[in-house]
């Protein structure tokens, strides 16, 4: 079986690539990826497909680059998953929308003003950007910044909210 995790070599990490990391959320807000004593601060990326967003996940240092690649979550052990999940909460890049307020375009952008399940929120997407259809049902929106709008049920949104979101998918 091939190890959940996969640390990548690099000039300033040098880790063995079968070795799996524990990783840590520490009381400042940071994750650690820990391994024979050192601990490497790492910031959470969504990788692919964008239908399994908590899945395929990159963990990257201070230099952008990728230390680790955690395909699943749910196969690490209890601390590192719990660490990695709070990470991805307040990482905010998977935002869960239930109202959309108001859509607005302007030269090659467009700013949208939602609702979400962790609050109000508005981003920006490019005009050539669609929301993308997920297999399982729902929409997937990528803002300018990465983060990630998920609408789950598009049928249960309000008339408001359907007919903006309607505007912009096929």
């Amino acid at each position: 079986m091939q190890p959940t995790v996969m640390f990548r070599p690099s000039m300033k990490h040098r880790i063995m690539a079968a070795e799996q990391p524990k990783l840590e959320h520490r009381t400042d807000g940071t994750l650690r990826a820990l391994r024979a004593g050192a601990a490497i601060p790492v910031t959470v990326r969504p990788c692919f497909p964008w239908s399994e967003a908590r899945r395929y996940i990159s963990l990257r240092d201070d230099d952008n680059q990728e230390v680790a690649l955690v395909k699943d979550p749910a196969e690490l052990d209890p601390a590192s998953r719990d660490a990695l999940e709070q990470a991805l909460a307040e990482a905010g890049f998977l935002l869960e929308v239930s109202r959309v307020l108001e859509v607005e375009e302007e030269v090659e952008i467009r700013h949208w003003r939602v609702v979400t399940r962790q609050g109000p929120r508005t981003f920006q997407t490019r005009l050539d950007d669609w929301p993308r259809s997920l297999p399982g049902g729902g929409f997937l929106i990528r803002d300018v910044a990465g983060d990630l709008y998920h609408i789950a049920a598009p049928e249960a949104l309000d008339k408001q909210s359907r007919e903006l979101l309607w505007a912009f998918v096929d």
